[in-house]
Formats: structure tokens, C-alpha cells, sequence
């Protein structure tokens, strides 16, 4: 695949271990998987991953900040949500998911999302089920080991390690700004890729 056509440089997505999934592997996860290695672990296609941020950059720019919402139940993706959300306005929930905010128009709290993203669909398996409820799309980053019920863009991935969540809340905080035009180059951002990957 030609560099150019990547989000970012082909050794970013590696030295992040974008494309490193687990062991286990479901029916669902079966078309992303690349290869398996000799130690076990799945390798996930590159190319694809890059295609479907690129499909759900195009699609996330599509919403104004306040019809989205970003649920990251693991720990390891929450300060790179949380600067998701500081830059792009997008409300991301860092931890517990408030039940009923998606479905309880009587709550404070209540949320008329259109669009929904989560880390993990099973961790984030309540939000995912609330949003089935009211009709929203959702957008899940997929690991070899999850399946696809009930999501509507599955982004392959590792979305356990910290190095590679931060890259996908970069890759998307990026383009949704560009995309919307309130940038027109990385260099305007407030963090880089290097505050969105730290340790």
C-alpha cells in the first residue's frame, strides 16, 4: 500500500502494535485477520484498519460535536479520549457508562446522540445495546476477540494497548477537525501524536 494513502506513516501504526490482536478469535473477526503468528497472536491487515478510520473519519465529520458520543470503558484509552474530547468537543464518557442517558428523555442527563463510538463493544456492551434501542449507528473498534453484533462500522484493531487507542483518538481528533475545517494542518493541534501515545 502506497505510504500516501495511509493516515498516518506505515511505522507509526506498527511501532503502536495497531495490528497485534489476541489468541482468541471470533467467526465475526475472521475477514480482518491477516495471519497468525507462531506464538498464537492474530495480525490484523493494516490496509483495512487504515480504510475503515478513513471511513469513520468521513463519517464521525459528518456530526456536529454534540450529536456524538464517545464511550471508552478501558482505562488504558482514557487520557487519549479525554483529549479526543478537549479538542474536538465530542462528549466522551471515560469510564462508566451512565445507564438510561440514551434512552430516558426524563434524565438531566439525557443525551439525543446520533451517532455513538465505544473502544470495546463488550465492556461498552451497555451502550452499545442502548443505542440498538433508539436507532443509533455505532462505531466499535474491534478487537481478534470481540464480535460484531450490533455494530454498524467495525475498526479493527488492538483496542487494549494504550500506544494504540491513543493512536486511533489522534488519527480521528486529526480528521475530524480537518475534516470540519476548524484546522488545516496536524501543527495546529494542541497535542501530537507523542502527547496521545505517552505512557
Amino acid at each position: 500500500m502506497a505510504e500516501e494513502e495511509l493516515l498516518v506513516p506505515l511505522k507509526e501504526y506498527l511501532r503502536v502494535g495497531i495490528h497485534i490482536g489476541t489468541k482468541f478469535r471470533t467467526k465475526y473477526m475472521a475477514p480482518f485477520i491477516y495471519k497468525v503468528r507462531p506464538d498464537g497472536l492474530s495480525v490484523l491487515n493494516v490496509e483495512t484498519i487504515n480504510q475503515r478510520l478513513k471511513v469513520a473519519s468521513n463519517l464521525i465529520s459528518q456530526f456536529n460535536p454534540e450529536e456524538i458520543l464517545v464511550i471508552c470503558r478501558r482505562e488504558n484509552g482514557w487520557k487519549a479520549a479525554e483529549m479526543f474530547s478537549e479538542l474536538t468537543g465530542i462528549r466522551v464518557f471515560a469510564g462508566r457508562y451512565p445507564p438510561g442517558i440514551l434512552t430516558n428523555p426524563n434524565l438531566d442527563s439525557f443525551i439525543e446522540a446520533k451517532l455513538v463510538l465505544v473502544a470495546d463493544p463488550w465492556p461498552d456492551r451497555n451502550v452499545v445495546n442502548d443505542a440498538v434501542k433508539m436507532g443509533i449507528p455505532v462505531i466499535a473498534l474491534c478487537d481478534t476477540s470481540n464480535d460484531s453484533i450490533n455494530i454498524d462500522l467495525v475498526i479493527p484493531c488492538n483496542n487494549k494497548g494504550k500506544k494504540s487507542l491513543g493512536l486511533i483518538f489522534y488519527i480521528l481528533t486529526k480528521a475530524y477537525l480537518k475534516n470540519r475545517k476548524i484546522i488545516k494542518s496536524e501543527k495546529e493541534l494542541k497535542y501530537g501524536l507523542e502527547e496521545f501515545t505517552a505512557e
